[in-house]
C-alpha cells in the first residue's frame, strides 16, 4: 500500500499530480493550519509577458485550518482568471480541449477554498485518466503532530511505502517509519521539459500549462521521471 499525505493545492503543479498518480491512497491534509503565502489558493501560469499568478481571494481571520478557509466573492476573480487563461493559452494546440473544462470548473460557487482545491483535483485527475483515490486527513481522526501523526495515518491505512517531498527532511524522522515497517520514499521530482509557447522553458507552473500544450499526453509527460 503506497500512501501520500499532501496539503491541497489550487490547480497544482506537475509534481503534485505525479505524487497522486504514484499513490494507492492520497490523503488530503486538510486539517492543518492554512499558510497565507503558500499554494492553497494560488498558482502560476505563463503569459506572453512572463509568469503570472492566479489567486483565489479568501477570508482569513486568526490562524484557521485549511478546511475552515472561506472564499471571498466580493470581487469577480473567476471571470478574471478565465480571461487570463484565454489570453495566455488561446493559441495553444489543446485550447479547445481544455478551456471548456475550465469554464465548467469556474462556473461553480463553492464556499470554501478546500472545495475549490479538491474539486479541481478531482476534475484534473479524471481529465488525465486517473481514478479517484483521495480521502481527507480530517476523516481519519488520527491524533498527533508532524511525524507522529503521519505514522498514525500510515498505520491506519496499512501503508508499506510512504512518499514525501524533500522539504520534509527538516522534520521527518525516517527511523520511526522503519520501526513500523514503512519504507520512506523521497520524491525528488525531475521536472520534464515539454513544448511551450516561450523562448526559454519555464518550469513549476500549474498543470494547466502542460495540458494546454500537450493535451491527453500530459499524464505520460509529467510521469517521465518515474
Amino acid at each position: 500500500m503506497k500512501v501520500v499525505v499532501l496539503q491541497p493545492s489550487f490547480l497544482p503543479w506537475l509534481g503534485h499530480l505525479d505524487q497522486y498518480a504514484w499513490a494507492d491512497r492520497f490523503v488530503i491534509y486538510d486539517d492543518v493550519q492554512f499558510d497565507k503565502h503558500g499554494w492553497r489558493n494560488r498558482n502560476r501560469i505563463l503569459t506572453s509577458q512572463g509568469v503570472s499568478w492566479l489567486s483565489i481571494p479568501v477570508k482569513v481571520k486568526g490562524a484557521p485550518l485549511i478546511n475552515q478557509v472561506e472564499v471571498d466573492y466580493a470581487q469577480p476573480w473567476r471571470r478574471k482568471h478565465l480571461e487570463s487563461l484565454r489570453q495566455a493559452y488561446s493559441k495553444c494546440p489543446y485550447f479547445d480541449w481544455l478551456f471548456p473544462q475550465l469554464q465548467g470548473y469556474y462556473a461553480n460557487d463553492w464556499s470554501t477554498l478546500l472545495d475549490w482545491d479538491v474539486q479541481g483535483l478531482k476534475w484534473l485527475t479524471a481529465s488525465l485518466g486517473l481514478a479517484w483515490n483521495g480521502l481527507f486527513s480530517s476523516d481519519l481522526k488520527v491524533p498527533g503532530q508532524k511525524t507522529e501523526r503521519l505514522i498514525g495515518i500510515c498505520r491506519k491505512l496499512g501503508a508499506t511505502r510512504y512518499l514525501t517531498g524533500d522539504a520534509a527532511r527538516d522534520y521527518l524522522d525516517e527511523s520511526q517509519f522503519q520501526a513500523i515497517g514503512v519504507e520512506v520514499v523521497w520524491h525528488g521530482y525531475q521536472h520534464p521539459v515539454y513544448p511551450q509557447r516561450s523562448k526559454e522553458f519555464v518550469s513549476h507552473l500549474s498543470i494547466v500549462d502542460l495540458m494546454f500544450n500537450c493535451g491527453p499526453q500530459s499524464l505520460s509527460i509529467l510521469r517521465q521521471s518515474q
